[in-house]
C-alpha cells in the first residue's frame, strides 16, 4: 500500500479542502454555529490564522497560516473534525448508535483531505479568489457577496475587495450539486 506524504514547510500557508462523505448533505452550513465554534476550539488548542475560508453544505476550503516552525495542518484539520462531531452528537444531532463500532467514527467526514502548499504571492491571490468565488461556481449564489459562510465579507470590511468583486452571475436553475468535480 502507497503511503501517501503530506508536504510539511513551517512557515508556508496552507489551502485546505474537507469534505463531508456524503456530498449532498447539508450539514455544515445548517449546523455553522457548531462548525465556528469547532474551529475557534481548535484554534484555541494549535493555533492556526484563516486567511480565507468558505463554507459551503458539504466541504470547506481554508488558507491557513501556522505559528513559525509549525507544519503540522493535519492535527488542525483533525481536532475541527472531531470537534464538530462531537457537537452534534452532544446536540443529538447524530446518534451515538450510529457510530462503526470497528473505527469509533460516525462516518460524517471523508477520511482524508486535500491539501496544497502555498507557493508565492500569486498562488495565495489564486487561492484567495478561489475561496471567494466558490458559491458562485457551485450555484449557490450568483454573487460572492450573497453566501453568507466566507471570509469575503472581511475583505470587504477590511478594504481589501469591493463588495461587488466577482460580478453577478445570470440567473440559471439551481443546481444543487455543489460537491467539487
Amino acid at each position: 500500500m502507497v503511503r501517501y506524504r503530506r508536504s510539511r514547510i513551517a512557515n508556508a500557508p496552507y489551502f485546505l479542502t474537507v469534505t463531508l462523505r456524503d456530498r449532498r448533505s447539508t450539514f455544515l452550513t445548517d449546523h455553522i454555529a457548531l462548525l465556528r465554534a469547532a474551529f475557534r476550539e481548535t484554534a484555541h488548542s494549535h493555533p492556526f490564522d484563516i486567511d480565507a475560508v468558505v463554507v459551503l453544505p458539504e466541504h470547506f476550503h481554508l488558507l491557513c497560516s501556522l505559528p513559525v516552525d509549525d507544519a503540522d495542518f493535519s492535527t488542525r484539520v483533525r481536532l475541527i473534525k472531531r470537534h464538530f462531531t462531537r457537537a452534534l452528537v452532544e446536540q443529538g444531532v447524530l446518534n451515538p448508535g450510529q457510530r462503526d463500532a470497528r473505527r469509533g467514527e460516525y462516518g460524517l467526514w471523508q477520511r482524508r483531505f486535500r491539501e496544497h502548499t502555498i507557493g508565492d504571492e500569486q498562488d495565495y491571490a489564486r487561492h484567495v479568489d478561489y475561496i471567494h468565488y466558490n458559491p458562485v461556481k457551485h450555484g449557490l449564489v450568483r454573487a460572492v457577496g450573497a453566501w453568507p459562510h466566507s471570509s469575503f465579507h472581511r475583505f470587504v470590511r477590511q478594504g481589501l475587495l469591493p463588495p461587488d468583486w466577482g460580478g453577478t452571475m445570470p440567473a440559471q436553475p439551481e443546481l444543487h450539486q455543489w460537491g467539487e468535480p
